[in-house]
């Protein structure tokens, strides 16, 4: 069973990734998604092989956003799809069946393909408008996800699928609702400087009606 919380990764610097994402495990986030965008191989090389090194400490997964070449260099868990990347068929093919691969989704459509090609798990979004995505797909909201979600129970597809996107602490219990399996989020852990109690409020919503 995934997580139910993912952290993305956020900072410009090499120093700043490393102290919100060491912070964030230390809060106890146990997922990492390691997103560092247009920044030089070498600078993102070292990144990834610290951030690996700080998830085996923490026993977390480490998922790399978007660069399979990268992932598989260091081991990493597995990898994070966006839908301008690499096909997901394609990955597989390259990381066999043992890793985790990721999709980013925005309609049903893109997660039967998803699931089809092989994939772990969806990133299914924009819950709402974020400023950390550039290029941004139609916003899905509230009604967007339980449309979604129902297509995917009455077409009997079972894959966990994940809200994103500009998600707030007020959001989580209405999106469980839906019938998602958790959340991804980068601001919302980044910005707090509770992240442990955050954390912790995150949790309780997420596995609120999970029987142990």
């Amino acid at each position: 069973m995934y997580h139910k919380l993912q952290y993305i990764s956020q900072g410009n610097t090499i120093e700043e990734q490393l102290y919100n994402i060491h912070q964030a495990l230390d809060a106890g986030c146990d997922w990492i998604q390691m997103r560092f965008k247009d920044q030089t191989d070498k600078d993102t090389f070292a990144l990834a092989e610290a951030v690996k090194f700080l998830c085996e400490e923490y026993l977390a997964n480490f998922i790399v956003n978007d660069n399979l070449y990268l992932a598989q260099q260091v081991l990493a868990d597995g990898v994070h799809l966006g839908l301008s990347d690499m096909k997901i068929d394609e990955a597989r093919a390259i990381l066999g069946n043992n890793k985790i691969i990721g999709g980013t989704a925005n309609t049903f459509e893109d997660i039967e393909s998803h699931v089809k090609n092989g994939c772990n798990y969806i990133g299914l979004g924009p819950f709402r408008f974020t400023s950390t995505k550039e290029k941004l797909s139609p916003i899905l909201g509230l009604s967007g996800y339980f449309e979604i979600l129902q297509k995917i129970k009455k077409n009997k597809i079972e894959i966990p699928v994940y809200a994103i996107g500009g998600i707030n602490l007020k959001d989580i219990s209405p999106l469980m609702e839906t019938e998602i399996h958790g959340i991804a989020v980068s601001g919302m852990i980044t910005n707090s400087d509770q992240k442990k109690k955050l954390i912790q409020q995150i949790n309780e919503k997420l596995y609120a009606n999970v029987i142990v």
